[in-house]
Parts: C-alpha cells; structure tokens; sequence
C-alpha cells in the first residue's frame, strides 16, 4: 500500500558511465541538507558508484516510464544505456538525463553496507528542474523485470 518516488542515480567513475532506477531513497537530514540512496551491491552501477566522488540523482515524471524501462529493466553489463539515452554531462561529468522532472548532483560523504544494498549519504552539491508534473512512483514501475536481481 505504500506508495513513493523511485528515482535513476547515475555515476562516473576513471571514464565509465553507469546508471539505475532505485526505490530506497530519501532525504535524510535538513540541517545540514543530506539524502541517501541505496544501490543493490548486484547492480553494475554499484560498482561504479563506489568509487565515484559525486552522483545524480534524478526524479521521473510520470510520462517517462521509458527511461525507468531502460535504467531498471535493462543492465549495463549488457547495453550501454547511455546511447540509448539522452543526456549531458553534469557536474564533475557525471550524466544528467534528459527528460528528468528534477534532478541534484551530490559529493559522496559516506557509505553504508548494511546487507544486499549500500547507502550512499550525499551532501547536495547541484540541482536542476524541468518539470512541475508528478513524480513516477513505485506502484508505476512495479511492471519492469530488474535487470539484475536484488
């Protein structure tokens, strides 16, 4: 019955891109401003994120289950994601998507390992927006098939 935000993290680290569609995150302290997100340690993306100084993370609207198709549904030890996907470097080029209703870059503060995912505290660094629709939600991504397994 729960219902909330999933977003897409994207990170780059010694010239490789990756990016995933996660449903643990949250804003997790207003002063100072903090938020965290949880990447599954069986997703190509953690392995990037964890040695990446910054990433983005990015809200969906509601229009663009493309992109949640694309950065949930499909691995990137398979296909780049990135050429499929539109997008431009952001800050300390890691990859700002296209299409995103909101996004913020964030310095990686802290990591947590505290089983089959790894939090990631992020201090905001960067933000942009695009769109004032609602945001895509859990309940509107239940249909995709993870790429990796959880």
């Amino acid at each position: 019955m729960l219902d909330y935000p999933v977003y897409v993290v994207t990170a780059t680290a010694e010239q490789e891109r990756a990016g995933c569609l996660v449903g643990f995150a949250g804003q997790c302290s207003i002063r100072p401003p903090r938020f965290s997100v949880w990447i599954s340690k069986a997703n190509r993306t953690y392995a990037v994120a964890s040695c990446s100084q910054v990433l983005v993370v990015h809200l969906l609207p509601t229009h663009r289950h493309d992109l949640a198709e694309l950065f949930g549904g499909r691995t990137g030890d398979e296909v780049d994601k990135f050429e499929v996907a539109e997008w431009e470097a952001g800050p300390y080029g890691v990859p700002v998507l296209a299409g995103a209703a909101a996004w913020f870059a964030g310095r990686v503060l802290d990591r947590a390992d505290w089983g089959d995912h790894v939090g990631f505290l992020l201090e905001p660094l960067d933000t942009g927006a695009a769109s004032s629709s609602g945001p895509l939600t859990f309940r509107d991504v239940k249909d995709i098939d993870a790429g990796h397994p959880a």
